[in-house]
């Protein structure tokens, strides 16, 4: 169990940007020498959104015990020092289903099963597992007050004040306060209803924060605050602002710390927020701008690659660049000319799956490796890198993925129990599960290797996210034409991890996704290394 708890709700409408607002008020109160961890809880039946598409829910972020998980999550890791876990995100699927189960197994003697007290005793659970051996414990309720999904959760925190003692819980409500351009004022109803609301289920916030487009002025607060029945110190204001890095800083500088650690009467010293200072430096003093493509099918959608996004910035601060980035749509190369490739300074192929929009990817993957543009292939980028490779310089033509593919002729990529599909008694040797490689992996890179070189060290941990992999019976030919395999895994049947094409100035794959770890105080090594080579590009090709 936590030492205290700080609920996070929203209302008004969605999208103001509670896991950012709850990522930095952690970091904050993480600068405080306190410790501190994040839980989203999310209303939807499925049980994790490993299955969900991109489109409905962005990007699945992936921890590194193997969990598919909000990308919220992925806003904690890159703002707090500690990890997320499994344990860090819950759904409304997950809570049933383990209750559904618990009632199969006899777990409850027989009872009637019903939301209270069983639902709500198993979310409250989930959440005190979540924060055991932390000071604080934020947990972020998805969705907004109202929603008719997410009243467990509500009744479950409100719970959970009589339960612990209001003394070691908090309730934070971000709202949002609009401004009427016709009339040139803002409006502090919404907020006053959103609470209003709040208050219906049982829950009297302790804390307001105020989203709006710019500061909420100090009449407006005390307004506030008045009908809220809040004090007036604890109304914050929210603006939008140039970088969600400033955040913490912003809050710091209005108190939202010292109020929050007043009211649990914590002594611990003022944050040091230097780290978020240096971060802001860096992104004040630029040199130049670098334009990045990245080349996937969901690029209508940035929360898809909402990982990738955040690291290529991080490593646009360690180089001092402007980071361009430009959503290049894969099928788009499909039917027309390839002109958009040809600005860019760098080419990055993200993950994915299925069918649609492979075969852009590979024409991209070929006009990098032809053109000597830096190349980034993460996961099925890495795969797509194999497979032009073995198709336009090794001459299989017919080369693919059983993925796309059921029957291809020559399988570069497929499932580790395919491999053989050809020759059973070779098969049998390879008997491995087929379900999806997730989480933390060692990798043992190759004496001498770019990728050795770029992190400076012989074994790596990164977290993966795949199914199907290089097949190894291809690899000598792979091999003899001029590309290596850099990165190997840690396992007896020896899986690709890490690709390399020496004839080119920055050519990598790689099978796990690096952006997982990056952050904007330390960025990723691989990701500082491929800016730089496209700041180089640029160099060469302006001269």
């Amino acid at each position: 169990m936590a030492k205290y708890y700080i609920f996070i709700t929203g209302g008004v409408v969605s999208s103001l940007g509670k896991g950012i607002t709850t990522a930095s008020l952690g970091a904050i109160l993480e600068a405080r020498n306190l410790k501190v961890t994040l839980m989203k809880l999310d209303p939807y039946i499925n049980v994790d959104p490993g299955t969900m598409s991109p489109i409905q829910h962005g990007e699945v972020f992936v921890t590194e015990d193997g969990a598919e998980t909000d990308l919220d999550l992925g806003h904690y890791e890159r703002f707090l020092n500690s990890k997320m876990s499994r344990y860090n995100n819950l759904t409304t699927g997950k809570i049933y289903s383990d209750v559904l189960r618990n009632e199969r197994n006899g777990f409850y003697l027989g009872a009637t099963i019903q939301v209270i007290p069983h639902i709500t005793n198993e979310i409250k659970k989930c959440i005190i597992r979540a924060g055991k051996g932390f000071d604080i414990l934020l947990v972020e309720i998805g969705g907004t007050v109202g929603d008719i999904e997410s009243l467990p959760f509500l009744e479950s925190i409100r719970q959970m004040a009589i339960e612990i003692g209001k003394r070691k819980i908090l309730y934070i409500h971000l709202t949002l306060v609009p401004y009427l351009y016709p009339s040139k004022e803002i409006k502090t109803k919404p907020t006053q209803h959103s609470v209003k609301e709040l208050l219906s289920i049982g829950i009297q916030p302790d804390i307001l924060i105020c989203r709006s487009d710019r500061l909420v002025p100090k009449y407006e607060r005390s307004k506030i605050a008045l009908f809220c029945n809040v004090p007036e110190k604890a109304v914050f204001s929210l603006e939008d602002i140039d970088s969600i890095y400033r955040i913490p800083i912003f809050l710091n500088k209005q108190g939202l710390d010292n109020y929050i650690c007043h009211r649990f009467c914590i002594k611990c010293p003022k944050a040091d927020l230097s780290m978020w200072e240096t971060v802001m430096h860096q992104k004040k003093n630029t040199i130049g701008t670098v334009i990045i493509g990245i080349i996937g099918k969901y690029t209508e959608f940035p929360d898809a690659y909402r990982s990738l996004i955040a690291a290529l910035e991080h490593a646009g601060l360690k180089n001092r660049l402007i980071i361009d980035i430009k959503l290049i749509n894969s099928q788009s190369l499909e039917f027309s000319d390839i002109s958009t490739l040809k600005n860019l300074d760098a080419i990055i192929v993200p993950g994915g799956f299925g069918y649609r929009g492979i075969e852009g990817k590979i024409i991209a993957a070929k006009f990098s490796r032809e053109k000597n543009i830096p190349y980034f292939g993460i996961c099925l980028g890495m795969q797509i890198a194999i497979i032009e490779f073995a198709r336009n310089v090794i001459g299989l033509m017919e080369a693919n993925s059983t993925e796309f593919i059921k029957n291809c002729k020559y399988p570069v990529i497929a499932k580790i129990s395919e491999w053989n599909y050809r020759k059973k008694s070779i098969f049998n040797t390879y008997k491995i599960s087929t379900k999806m490689r997730l989480g933390n992996q060692k990798c043992y890179l190759k004496l001498g290797s770019l990728a050795y070189q770029i992190y400076n060290k012989s074994i790596i941990l990164e977290r993966h996210r795949h199914r199907y992999e290089v097949n190894n019976l291809f690899l000598n030919k792979i091999e003899k034409s001029g590309l290596i395999v850099s990165g190997w895994s840690h396992n007896k049947y020896k899986l690709v991890e890490i690709i390399e094409y020496p004839k080119h100035p920055w050519f990598i794959g790689s099978q796990f996704h690096p952006e997982f770890n990056s952050n904007p105080r330390d960025s990723h090594p691989l990701f500082i290394s491929f800016i730089k080579a496209a700041h180089n590009y640029q160099n060469k090709k302006n001269f």
